[in-house]
C-alpha cells in the first residue's frame, strides 16, 4: 500500500497559506500590494479588532472581469508573468499567484470587483477555501476585498496571534511601509469605524514623510542627492549625525518600491555611517535602490521580505558612498548654527559681557596643563614597549597647545561665571572682523562652549569636540606615515577556513598597512610576526580571526585603518581635555576653528554630539513668553 498520498486542494492551499499569511498585517500587505500593482490611485485599508475580526481594502485600480476573478482564486493564477524567463526581470510587487488563493482558505473572503465603464461587476463569497457565491456586484469601479475570522479553522494558528493592540501595530508599520514607497497613492486607514489615518497625494517622499512622522522630525533628516552609476540609483532621507534609535523600528529600506529586510544593506548604512554613529543605535533610514529588475533576485522568500543582489559589493559601496556624501553634504547647514548674529546698528552683543574668572589684581589663572596634539599622542603610542607598557625614555618634543596660537594683543582670561565684566580681548560685535565665523559668549561648568547664532544658543563639548579633532589629525597623520607595529616575541601560525584563506591572499596588502605581519606558512596556514602597536592583544590567531570577519563587512573605499579606529577613539579620549578643564579664549576659539574644519565635526568618534542648538522658540517658551 501507497504511503504517498496527494494532498486535497484545500489543504494543500492551507500549507501555503502558512508561508505566505502569518497574521493580519501580511494579509494587508499582499491586499495592498494587489491594489498598487492594479494601477490604484486610491486605497482605504479598514480593519477591526486589529484585523482578527475584519480587514478590507478598497482599490480603485483597473477592476477584473467575471472570468478573471475566479482565476484569481486558483492557486498559481497570475496577471504578471507568462514564463520561467520573467522571473528574472520581476517589475511588480505580487507575481507567485498565491495571495488570494492563500487568504481565502482560512478566512472568510469576500470579493468584489469591477471594471471601469463596465454595467456591473462581481462579487465571490468565499468559506474556508470553498466557493459559495458568485453574482453580479454593484461597487464602484476597482476591487473590494474583505477578509473576515481569519484563521477561524486553523484554531492553531489562530492562539499564536497577538494581542489586538500588538497586531494593529504591526498592520500600522505594513501600512506605513507601503504608504512611504508609493507617495503618488493616497491612502487611508480605518479603525472600527474611525479613520485614523488619511494621506493625501504628493509628488515627493518629502511631504509623505512630513505627512506620517510631522513637520519636526524632517529637521533631523537629510536628502540624499540621487546620482545614478551604470543603472542604479540611491535616493531617499537618513538622520543627520547623532540622530539615531535603539532598535531598526525607522530604518526603512526599499529596492524597486519593494520594502526589504536585507543583511546588507543593514551592514552599508552602518558603514557610512560609521564613527558617526554610537554603538548600538540604529540610524533614521528611508533609503530607495532602483536598479535594473534582472540585477536582483526577488523570489528567494515566501513573503518576499529578502533579495539576492547579483553583485552585492556594488550595492554596498553605493549605499555607503551616498550615506557618506549625504552627512557631509549636512556640513553647511551645521557651520551655520557657528555663524555669529548680525547685529543691529549701534548694539553690543553678549560677548561684550562675557562671565570671567579670577579677573584680578593678581592677573588670571592659567590653565595646567597644555592641550595635547595628534603628534604628541601619536609619539606616546609609538613608544609603547612589548609587554604593552609605555615606555620611560622620552617622547617627541611638545607641539604648541591650543593656546600657543593667540592673536597678538589679547588677553588669557579663562571664561567662568563671575561678576559680568567686558574683557579686553573681545571686541564689540558691532563692528565684526571679516572672518568671525562664531561668537563665543562663555563656558558653562568648565565643559559647554556657549555660542550664539541668529537661532538661538549654540552649547559646545569641549571634550567631544577635542576628541574628534585629534581622531581626525591621527588618523590622517597615520595613513599618510604607517601605523606603528612592534614585532611578536614568539610569531603564531594558525589556520584559516578556504573562503577566510583566499580573502587574506588577496588583501594581504590591506592588513600590512594596518601593522599587521602575515604571511603564507602552507595550505590554509599563516604566520603572523607583527601587531599594531596601539592594540593590546592577547590571543593573535583569534584576533586575525576578528579582523577579518569584521573587514570583511566594511565597504573597498574604507580607511585601511578601520580595525585600529577603536583604538584610536579610546586613545584620543584618554589625551582630549575634560570637563572641569579651564580654558583660556584663545584655546576655545582654535578649539572651535579645528573642529568645524574636520571632516565629519559633528559628533565626537563615538558618535556622542559635539554640539547642540536651543532655538529662540524653546528658549521662549521655557520663560513663558510663548505657549
Amino acid at each position: 500500500m501507497s504511503r504517498i498520498k496527494l494532498l486535497p486542494e484545500t489543504v494543500a492551499s492551507q500549507v501555503a497559506a502558512g508561508e505566505v499569511v502569518e497574521r493580519p498585517a501580511s494579509v494587508v500587505k499582499e491586499l495592498v500590494e494587489n491594489s498598487i500593482d492594479a494601477g490604484a490611485t486610491s486605497i482605504e485599508v479598514g480593519i477591526q479588532r486589529g484585523g482578527m475580526s475584519r480587514i478590507r481594502v478598497v482599490d480603485d485600480g483597473c477592476g477584473m472581469d467575471r472570468d478573471d476573478a475566479l482565476l484569481s482564486l486558483e492557486r498559481h493564477a497570475t496577471s504578471k508573468i507568462a514564463s520561467a524567463a520573467d522571473l528574472t526581470a520581476i517589475t511588480t510587487l505580487g507575481f507567485r499567484g498565491e495571495a488570494l488563493p492563500s487568504i481565502a482558505s482560512v478566512s472568510r473572503f469576500r470579493l468584489t470587483t469591477r471594471e471601469p465603464g463596465a454595467v456591473a461587476g462581481t462579487e465571490i463569497l468565499v468559506n474556508g477555501g470553498r466557493i459559495e457565491t458568485v453574482r453580479d456586484g454593484g461597487e464602484a469601479p476597482g476591487t473590494q476585498v474583505e477578509v473576515r475570522s481569519l484563521f477561524y479553522n486553523m484554531p492553531a494558528r489562530r492562539k499564536f496571534l497577538r494581542s489586538e493592540t500588538t497586531e494593529t501595530r504591526n498592520i500600522e508599520h505594513q501600512f506605513f511601509l507601503q504608504a512611504l514607497a508609493h507617495p503618488a497613492i493616497g491612502f487611508s486607514l480605518v479603525r472600527g469605524e474611525k479613520v485614523a489615518l488619511q494621506l493625501p497625494v504628493t509628488t515627493s517622499l518629502r511631504d509623505r514623510i512630513r505627512d506620517l512622522y510631522g513637520a519636526e522630525f524632517l529637521n533631523d533628516l537629510l536628502e540624499i542627492s540621487e546620482r545614478e552609476q551604470r543603472g542604479l540609483r540611491v535616493r531617499g532621507w537618513i538622520g543627520r549625525a547623532g540622530v539615531s534609535r535603539q532598535t531598526r523600528a525607522q530604518q526603512f529600506v526599499f529596492v524597486n518600491g519593494r520594502a526589504i529586510d536585507s543583511g546588507i544593506l543593514a551592514s552599508a548604512l552602518r558603514e557610512g555611517y560609521h564613527t558617526a554613529l554610537m554603538r548600538g543605535q540604529f540610524p533614521v533610514t528611508f533609503l530607495f535602490i532602483d536598479l535594473d529588475p534582472q540585477d536582483v533576485d526577488v523570489n528567494v522568500h515566501p513573503a518576499k521580505r529578502e533579495v539576492r543582489f547579483r553583485d552585492p559589493a556594488r550595492i554596498r559601496e553605493a549605499i555607503v558612498e551616498a550615506v557618506q556624501r549625504t552627512l557631509e553634504s549636512g556640513r553647511v547647514d551645521w557651520e551655520r548654527k557657528f555663524s555669529a548674529p548680525i547685529p543691529t546698528a549701534g548694539a553690543t552683543t553678549a560677548a561684550t559681557s562675557v562671565l570671567v574668572e579670577g579677573a584680578s589684581s593678581r592677573g588670571s589663572p592659567w590653565i595646567e596643563r597644555p592641550i595635547p596634539s595628534a603628534p604628541e599622542i601619536s609619539a606616546r603610542s609609538s613608544t609603547r614597549q612589548s609587554d604593552g607598557v609605555e615606555a620611560s625614555r622620552p617622547t617627541a618634543p611638545e607641539q604648541p597647545s591650543l593656546s600657543q596660537s593667540v592673536p597678538a594683543g589679547r588677553a588669557d582670561f579663562p571664561i567662568r561665571p563671575q561678576p559680568i565684566v567686558t574683557p579686553p580681548y573681545l571686541e564689540p560685535a558691532a563692528v565684526p572682523k571679516d572672518d568671525q565665523q562664531f561668537q563665543i559668549i562663555g563656558v558653562l561648568n568648565r565643559l559647554y562652549v556657549l555660542m550664539e547664532n541668529s537661532d538661538g544658543l549654540v552649547l559646545v563639548d569641549q571634550h567631544a569636540a577635542h576628541e574628534r579633532i585629534l581622531f581626525e589629525e591621527l588618523r590622517r597623520r597615520m595613513e599618510e606615515q604607517g601605523v606603528p607595529s612592534q614585532r611578536m616575541l614568539l610569531p603564531q601560525i594558525f589556520s584559516l577556513p578556504p573562503r577566510d584563506t583566499e580573502w587574506v591572499e588577496r588583501n594581504a596588502a590591506t592588513l600590512q598597512k594596518m601593522g599587521i605581519g602575515i604571511e603564507s606558512f602552507g595550505a590554509n596556514n599563516f604566520r603572523v610576526d607583527t601587531l599594531p602597536a596601539f592594540l593590546e592583544v592577547a590571543d593573535a590567531a583569534d584576533f586575525l580571526r576578528r579582523v577579518i570577519d569584521e573587514l570583511k563587512t566594511t565597504s573597498r573605499s574604507s580607511s585601511p585603518l578601520r580595525l585600529g579606529e577603536d583604538m584610536i577613539a579610546k586613545t584620543v579620549c584618554r589625551h582630549a581635555v575634560r570637563a572641569n578643564d579651564p580654558l583660556r579664549y584663545p584655546e576655545i576659539e582654535k578649539l572651535i576653528r579645528d573642529l568645524l574644519a574636520c571632516d565629519l565635526p559633528y559628533c565626537c568618534p563615538h558618535g556622542r554630539p559635539t554640539m547642540i542648538q536651543i532655538s529662540h522658540a524653546e528658549l521662549e517658551k521655557k520663560f513663558g513668553r510663548k505657549v
